[in-house]
């Protein structure tokens, strides 16, 4: 029984150890997460201003929409007042492509995606 004992307490030791060891070195799952945001927002960013260069004024809210979408996964304390700067300069090019200044609007696209672009780099510098 005192063998018995002693052989279960180890079996129940070398399982948490290993179940802990794992975790520990395990990769960060918010890093892929918070690097695809800034990612999506970048790539979103440089639709619209794609779209605004080929005349197609229908898609740039979308993809505005889907820029400052993303954004809000991007959580990174060096650049969050930063990021909602950027953020303001998304919705006021989006206010000002629906009102049919697109020279303002690409103003913004360009402040925006030149902001997000500064914020990928500090991250990435913090995190390799």
């Amino acid at each position: 029984m005192q063998v018995l004992k002693k052989v279960l307490v180890s079996l129940v030791m070398t399982a948490s150890i290993t179940i802990v060891s794992t975790a520990a070195f395990a990769a960060p799952k918010g890093e892929a997460e918070v690097k695809a945001a800034i990612e999506n927002t970048i790539s979103s960013i440089e639709a619209a201003q794609a779209a605004s260069k080929s005349g197609d004024l229908s898609g740039i809210s979308k993809d505005i929409a889907d820029a400052r979408q993303a954004q809000k996964e991007f959580r990174f304390e060096g650049t969050e007042r930063q990021r909602q700067k950027a953020n303001d300069k998304l919705r006021a090019a989006r206010e000002a492509f629906e009102k049919g200044d697109t020279a303002a609007g690409d103003v913004g696209l360009a402040e925006a995606l030149k902001s997000f672009t500064e914020m990928k780099a500090k991250y990435d510098l913090t995190h390799k």
